[in-house]
């Protein structure tokens, strides 16, 4: 079974930033080289710059995913998502309630929820009315090496809840098609992705991982032949 589309969510990679891995003067250029490559949506987190710095690159990253028909979501800062026009917010377990988001957003926005590998947690995020369903880390990661295991099977599961499902947590190329095999509907992806020399490549890299392995794919290219 696949994901319904959901507020244009559509399956591929899920580019974030990270403020420590991409200093201020690389960072639009290197999402711009993402969106290229084919990410379908970029998540804005930065926890420690100056708001006004935050605004101006919310601003930026909206003005360059808006001219690639990809979607920004803002980690954590609904205010913020709502100054820059952004298509919605992540928020974590720690976070503020997700109805406290959508109040401010409105019923059109996207808020997704890291359910780390809990089903429990997923099915409350799902009746609170997530837009998408994060979990993870699968793997080692750089950006959250404190993060608790999930395990790919949660994937495979979560799918009972009809709403797109994220990847995230040490993915590379290496394990990424394990992911798309397991439910992912969308990899979330940091350093396996600006950590590249070339940041364009390796998300067209990522992008056509999905084209061989997700079923919305497979199911397009039946309708067509």
């Amino acid at each position: 079974m696949t994901a319904p589309a959901c507020k244009g969510i559509r399956p591929g990679l899920y580019a974030i930033t990270d403020s420590a891995l991409m200093p201020d003067s690389r960072l639009i250029r290197d999402v711009e080289a993402a969106l290229t490559g084919g990410a379908v949506m970029v998540q804005y987190r930065d926890k420690n710059s100056p708001p006004s710095d935050r605004l101006s690159q919310a601003r930026s990253l909206q003005a360059a995913c808006r001219n690639a028909g990809a979607l920004l979501i803002i980690n954590d800062d609904p205010e913020l998502a709502l100054r820059v026009g952004a298509a919605g917010v992540h928020l974590g377990q720690g976070d503020r309630p997700l109805h406290e988001a959508r109040q401010l957003l409105g019923d059109d926005a996207i808020v997704g929820i890291t359910c780390h590998g809990d089903l429990e947690l997923a099915r409350t995020a799902d009746q609170a009315g997530a837009d998408y369903l994060a979990f993870g880390r699968f793997f080692v990661s750089g950006t959250k090496p404190t993060a608790p295991p999930a395990d790919p099977a949660v994937l495979g599961r979560a799918r009972q809840f009809g709403k797109p499902v994220t990847a995230i947590g040490g993915i590379t190329l290496d394990n990424a098609a394990q992911m798309i095999c397991a439910g992912a509907d969308l990899l979330a992806v940091v350093g396996g992705l600006f950590g590249s020399d070339d940041t364009e490549q390796r998300a067209r890299e990522f992008a056509n991982l999905f084209s061989r392995h997700h079923p919305l794919f497979h199911l397009s290219s039946v309708r067509e032949s």
